[in-house]
């Protein structure tokens, strides 16, 4: 723990290395070649490799959180003529569900529940019975509960039906392994500082290019136009249109550094895995129960019922983790008592074993 004050088991801001923190200790100029084309192109096609082999493909980074791409993608992509299936099984399908009301975008609310996964046959009856549903967006990872969506069977429900298909893949792209191209994909949107492990400060779109060539003039927002983001980086060698979040660029180049020294996606969702999987049987072993079904789960974060005594509060049990080290979620689920513990980031085996031990002795309802 020499390192951090404290482990932070959150699905992003996360945990660091030590070495991505120092990538900050310098100032870049954003008009400088050694950082648009040494830092800013290099990140972008990192990225674009990371996504897919295909040549199809382009990437955009953009200031702000996920949720700013996010509706960036939306507010791009969508026409006047448009109408947006929005898959919601969790807080973040709901957002996009508000981002598309605010925005005045047509939308299709699919709502799930929080602890259910798309009904894939469900929703192929909803576009049979609208032919004006041109989009479909859905988080891949959903935080909320843990769960991760059904990717494939979606990707294959947006192809079979010619549906352009947007995936918010915030916690997942980069721990989990996927091909845009492969998915039929158009825009996967995903932040710096989820499994890339960066910090936070910029997000960033991988967008199939003839698609995006599409969004001239479309945006509903200047600071949040997707295209014009894209056409100046294109056109100027990595230029961002407005302030670059230099510092939080350079860590992430380092981040994906380390990535590629940890062995690359499939690599790092091995690790992750490997966490996820031994914090559920550790935890049960202690007495808890998870929200979801194993199937369900992610290999991100996972929600746990919180205990029935009368004794037990979240705040009291979060406060006696964190003075040994260790951070861990408030539940997100609106219809049931729950806490999340994430493990991704610069978390490795033994830190799981070190915080269930420390969860064993942090037990004072049992006391």
């Amino acid at each position: 723990m020499s390192e951090h004050d404290y482990l932070l088991l959150t699905p992003g801001p996360l945990t660091t290395s030590k070495t991505v923190k120092e990538a900050m200790l310098f100032d870049s100029c954003t008009w400088d070649e050694d950082y648009n084309l040494g830092v800013v192109q290099n990140i972008r096609q990192k990225l674009e490799a990371l996504a897919t082999r295909s040549t199809g493909y382009t990437s955009v980074l953009l200031q702000g959180s996920g949720s700013f791409a996010v509706e960036a993608v939306l507010g791009t992509v969508m026409g006047p003529q448009d109408k947006l299936l929005i898959v919601n099984n969790g807080a973040y399908g709901a957002r996009m569900i508000e981002m598309a009301r605010l925005m005045d975008i047509n939308h299709h609310a699919f709502n799930c529940g929080e602890v259910n996964e798309p009904d894939v046959e469900a929703m192929e009856a909803v576009l049979k019975g609208d032919a004006g549903i041109s989009h479909i967006a859905m988080v891949h990872c959903e935080t909320t509960t843990g769960m991760l969506n059904p990717l494939e069977r979606v990707s294959g429900l947006a192809a079979r039906n010619g549906k352009t298909l947007i995936v918010d893949a915030m916690s997942s792209f980069g721990g989990i392994p996927l091909d845009v191209d492969a998915l039929g994909i158009d825009y996967l949107i995903s932040s710096a500082n989820k499994c890339i492990q960066g910090v936070p400060g910029f997000a960033f779109v991988i967008a199939r290019r003839n698609e995006l060539n599409k969004c001239a003039g479309r945006s509903r927002s200047l600071s949040l136009d997707l295209y014009a983001q894209w056409r100046c980086m294109e056109d100027n060698a990595g230029k961002w249109r407005f302030t670059s979040p230099t510092h939080t660029v350079l860590a992430f180049a380092q981040a994906l550094r380390e990535l590629e020294q940890e062995g690359g996606i499939d690599a790092r969702h091995a690790r992750y895995r490997a966490n996820q999987q031994r914090l559920v049987a550790g935890m049960r072993a202690l007495g808890f129960e998870t929200l979801l079904e194993d199937d369900l789960h992610s290999p991100i974060i996972t929600a746990f019922y919180s205990p029935k005594a009368d004794t037990y509060r979240f705040t009291e049990f979060y406060q006696r983790l964190k003075q040994q080290g260790f951070v861990i979620y408030p539940g997100k689920v609106s219809q049931s008592d729950c806490f999340r513990i994430g493990n991704i980031g610069e978390v490795y085996p033994q830190d799981i074993e070190r915080l269930l031990a420390t969860v064993g002795q942090a037990m004072y309802w049992k006391q």
